[in-house]
């Protein structure tokens, strides 16, 4: 299940969720790097969330809207605005995972958060390291066929140095098989474009971050990726 097919369950079934929020609006959101709404969604779910103490899926929405906060925060470059939503996240999505252990995306989010705050704060990339490489660890062990899983690990293999366990090598084979698993994700081969770059395949990123902007054209980071990866 993906994080948006998720959020979309969440928001039938939470009834105090705003009815304007869906998974479309968070999606479409995080591709224009619209901070104002995401903002917006991130409040709106938190509130939701603090008057649903043991909903899971309550708890879930909020994290997830964090994190498309922290995510465009990083990829604008505002680090302070990234660990507070980074942080903030991780707390609710700690009470998901506390409320339903076997989930494999609650544990892939919350991991996903963890290592969200690192490029704020990397003195504290020990702790938060961990977290993150742990938390997707577990994702991976309860799903092992979710796309959205090895982007995950991929994602963090490639901030993690090769000789603590992670580099580019490791981290294009993950967002690989994640493209195996989900052909039509573009987070895959957006992530697979950017390890390919970071291992000087010049030609081959810019195939991967090409085909990530067909599957979705609305990806504004996408795109700016695309235009900055050399034709050779």
């Amino acid at each position: 299940m993906t994080p948006r097919s998720v959020w979309a369950a969440g928001v039938a079934t939470v009834l105090l969720c705003p009815l304007w929020l869906t998974a479309s609006d968070l999606d479409s959101a995080r591709d224009a790097q619209d901070r104002g709404r995401l903002d917006q969604f991130a409040n709106q779910s938190r509130a939701a969330a603090e008057k649903q103490p043991q909903s899971a899926e309550a708890q879930y929405q909020s994290a997830l809207a964090q994190s498309y906060l922290a995510e465009v925060a990083i990829e604008v470059g505002d680090k302070n605005q990234a660990r507070a939503a980074a942080e903030t996240g991780i707390k609710v999505a700690e009470k998901a995972v506390a409320l339903k252990p076997e989930s494999a995306e609650y544990h892939r989010l919350l991991g996903t958060l963890c290592g969200q705050v690192i490029p704020a704060n990397v003195l504290a990339g020990l702790k938060w390291g961990k977290c993150a490489q742990d938390e997707v660890a577990k994702a991976v062990q309860l799903d092992p066929k979710s796309s959205m899983n090895y982007v995950s690990r991929g994602v963090g293999n490639y901030y993690l140095p090769s000789g603590l366990g992670g580099g580019v090598e490791l981290a294009i084979k993950d967002f690989q098989k994640a493209a195996e698993l989900d052909p039509k994700s573009a987070e895959a081969q957006l992530w697979l474009g950017i390890a390919l770059r970071k291992a000087n395949r010049n030609v081959e990123a810019r195939k991967a971050l090409q085909k990530s902007v067909e599957l979705n054209p609305s990806r504004a980071w996408a795109k700016q990726q695309l235009a900055k990866t050399p034709a050779s």
